[in-house]
């Protein structure tokens, strides 16, 4: 597929239906858990999961599973910079209902460092589009299909990508704290959007690094502070320069999502990077429900059990059509 296709519309308008809510907006068992998470060690894989690697296009990645491989799928991918680990307290409560989990480092980052285009064949310089979704839709084709997909920030993009070509593969799609702007994506990121039009990969990789590793982008907990900084050790930096660069020219995918009957949703937190008013348009446009969260970029560290809850909601409905 020629994505440059998809590329976003001038003006294009914001329809679609208005999102039911889910989120934080009850106090219930899921709201009292969260509340309760206190500092996790995120070096601890939930009890009876399974490590293994998938072979894919790229190489291979290093992958986390948990439940019945019998049993339907969700499939959880973590953004730029991110781990399966970011999936450790939501894939216990999907698996105890039923579903078999699986989360995976994406090409070049901690675990799946030595995934790259140089291994494609033919070789290739650069982390692109083609790249992770071919990788993403050679995870998908490895379980029980369709699988329900919840993907994470940059994922999100290439989850939107994946649907496009490969929709028999997805059961439900789940954007978490993805983008939610095409085209420059950053331009709406309060503080760097101003001058995110002229920072090239290298140097808004280096921002990144450096906002996420000394806090100012958020404030984590100790623990959670010393994993994301042991992680950061195995990281290639040219997997970080190319998501940015890409996370720079967002295909636009929306009128394709909004015309698909698949269940859809989108989940952020209340002080997501992207201003909360974005987000819900982006969800109006492709005719998603929203739920918005207590908390920041990172909904399934901050608030997994809510998330969980709401997930398994959105499953029942789609397992019944």
């Amino acid at each position: 597929m020629d994505y440059l296709g998809y590329m976003a519309v001038p003006d294009q308008r914001e329809d679609g239906v208005n999102p039911e809510e889910f989120g934080s907006a009850r106090v219930d068992a899921a709201a009292l858990l969260d509340a309760d998470l206190g500092d996790v060690d995120w070096f601890v894989p939930p009890a009876g999961a399974v490590l293994r690697t998938l072979d894919v296009p790229s190489g291979k990645l290093a992958a986390m599973a948990l439940g019945n491989p019998d049993d339907p799928s969700v499939v959880l991918v973590p953004g730029a910079t991110g781990s399966k680990e970011d999936f450790s307290l939501m894939m216990p409560e999907l698996a105890s209902a039923g579903y078999f989990t699986l989360s995976y480092d994406l090409a070049g980052q901690y675990q799946s460092a030595a995934a790259g285009p140089e291994n494609l064949v033919p070789p290739r310089k650069h982390y692109d589009y083609r790249l992770f979704v071919d990788d993403f839709v050679a995870v998908l084709e490895s379980t029980n299909t369709p699988a329900h997909v919840v993907a994470y920030s940059f994922a999100g993009i290439v989850a939107q990508l994946a649907y496009v070509e490969r929709p028999e593969l997805f059961r439900s799609l789940t954007l978490l704290s993805c983008p939610p702007e095409t085209g420059q994506s950053f331009r709406g990121v309060s503080r760097i959007g101003g001058f995110s039009t002229w920072v090239n990969g290298r140097a808004g990789a280096a921002l990144l690094i450096w906002g996420i590793r000394s806090g100012r982008a958020v404030h984590v907990p100790p623990r959670r502070q010393k994993f994301v900084d042991s992680r950061f050790r195995f990281t290639r930096r040219d997997s970080v320069r190319d998501i940015y660069t890409l996370m720079q020219n967002v295909p636009d995918v929306r009128q394709r999502l909004a015309e698909a009957s698949l269940p859809k949703f989108v989940a952020v937190g209340e002080h997501d990077l992207w201003p909360l008013q974005l987000h819900r348009l982006f969800a109006q446009a492709i005719r998603a429900r929203i739920g918005v969260y207590r908390g920041g970029h990172s909904p399934c560290e901050t608030s997994p059990h809510q998330l969980s809850r709401d997930l398994l909601a959105l499953y029942a409905k789609a397992d019944e059509g």
